[in-house]
């Protein structure tokens, strides 16, 4: 399907995949307010976030990256640069792997590379943390009036124990552009990670961004997109 997707600025194309529940619009927004003045800012809400609609959630992971790859085309754009947290990470490195001619550079965060040992009990916990969500009239109120399509779908596909893909996110196997990924020093599983991805691919930067945790780029925002300009930099100058 081919997204809705909202594009900002002149220059090089890089495209930005929000985090769950979020939409293009609502989350990235300081690194979009400083990336298109020299860039084009490219900002998709992702299947059934935003004004992409769509209740198929059963391949989540592939058919949002071949979305993306379908919304490309559709806009005329080759190669990107694509960053990407959490959901938005784990779409970006799907559609990386899928596609990776299509890539200028590669930005992540907020994604786990191998399932944590105590993994049933963090999903547990984040199923109950849901559940409370959804009893929360003013939460749920608020997505109902930024999603077209029904977000509940998004949490129940998220109480499959299964659901997340460590089959993908174990290996950054074959993705030969520079990759940059981010992490906050609160989240223990996504630092091993980094410590992990580093030691195994020679054509990645780390950048352990302290006091913040899962959601870098908001709980940090002008760190993280100083790093990520430094890199941005770095990869057009090698270009």
């Amino acid at each position: 399907m081919i997204l809705h997707t909202e594009v900002y600025g002149e220059g090089e194309p890089i495209v930005f995949l929000h985090t769950g529940l979020q939409t293009g619009t609502t989350d990235f927004e300081k690194q979009r307010e400083i990336l298109q003045e020299s860039m084009k800012v490219i900002v998709p809400d992702l299947r059934g976030h935003g004004k992409s609609v769509s209740d198929d959630f059963s391949h989540y992971f592939e058919d949002a990256a071949e979305d993306l790859r379908e919304t490309l085309d559709h806009i005329q754009v080759d190669q990107v640069h694509l960053v990407g947290c959490s959901l938005g990470g784990l779409v970006g490195l799907l559609f990386a792997k899928k596609y990776p001619d299509r890539l200028r550079s590669l930005t992540l965060s907020g994604i786990t590379s191998d399932k944590p040992d105590n993994w049933a009990e963090m999903h547990a916990q984040d199923v109950q943390f849901q559940r409370e969500l959804l009893e929360n009239s003013e939460f749920t109120s608020q997505l109902d009036l930024q999603h077209e399509s029904d977000w509940r779908q998004f949490i129940y596909m998220a109480r499959d124990e299964d659901w997340y893909p460590f089959e993908y996110t174990s290996y950054l196997n074959n993705i030969s552009a520079p990759i940059l990924f981010m992490v906050g020093e609160g989240n223990k599983a996504e630092v091993t990670t980094a410590a992990k991805y580093q030691s195994i691919h020679s054509h990645i930067h780390v950048c352990v961004i302290p006091f913040a945790s899962h959601l870098v780029h908001v709980e940090k925002p002008d760190m993280y997109t100083e790093v990520l300009l430094e890199f941005l930099n770095e990869v057009q100058v090698k270009n």
